[in-house]
């Protein structure tokens, strides 16, 4: 990459559904780091939840621009939506970088999935090609970084929330606010069985 590209950083996920767990790390990478923004990357079908209890893709690609609207710095990607399935790192990020030439690419993820990124499909590609930044995760001891020279550490805000206990609470008729934006509470609270 040239010295004049920009760089942006990617957050994958199921968005299952955005949280403000997300939100948070994205506004802390996308203002406290050198990326140029972050990129919440919808992942229709991530490999490791085949058969996983997903809302409608539409529907959380719909969530996560109505969260994040507004925010010059944040952007809703659906490229997943157009690649076949399930969904492989190493292929958007090659969709990715034609569509974007003049774009350095970062990856985000949590401490938690660094042990597993070698068995990620052409993982090798991967860890050549591509800077991540990492969010360690309480509990979660790091594997040893020389495995991963282009690993960066970086302390982030993180707060134990999951899609799984939003899904929860709304199953159980619980509250939800303040756990998502109020444009998704709205509209998962409008769907809840009374």
């Amino acid at each position: 990459m040239t010295s004049a590209s920009r760089r942006v950083g990617l957050l994958f996920g199921s968005f299952n559904p955005i949280h403000v767990g997300h939100l948070i790390l994205a506004e802390h990478f996308a203002t406290r780091t050198d990326l140029a923004e972050v990129w919440l990357v919808v992942s229709p079908q991530n490999p490791f939840k085949v058969g996983a209890e997903l809302l409608p893709e539409t529907q959380r690609m719909h969530f996560v621009a109505q969260a994040i609207a507004g925010n010059p710095r944040l952007r809703a990607e659906a490229i997943e939506f157009e690649l076949p399935r399930p969904s492989y790192t190493i292929a958007t990020l090659d969709a990715l970088r034609v569509r974007h030439a003049d774009t350095e690419f970062v990856l985000l993820m949590g401490g938690d999935n660094l042990p597993g990124l070698p068995r990620w499909q052409h993982s090798e590609r991967l860890l050549a090609e591509t800077d991540i930044y990492v969010y360690p995760r309480p509990g979660t001891p790091l594997p040893d970084l020389t495995l991963f020279p282009r690993v960066q550490v970086m302390q982030a805000p993180l707060l134990d929330i999951s899609a799984t206990y939003v899904r929860e609470s709304l199953r159980l008729g619980q509250s939800i606010r303040y756990l998502v934006p109020p444009v998704v509470e709205e509209e998962l609270a409008g769907e809840r069985p009374q």
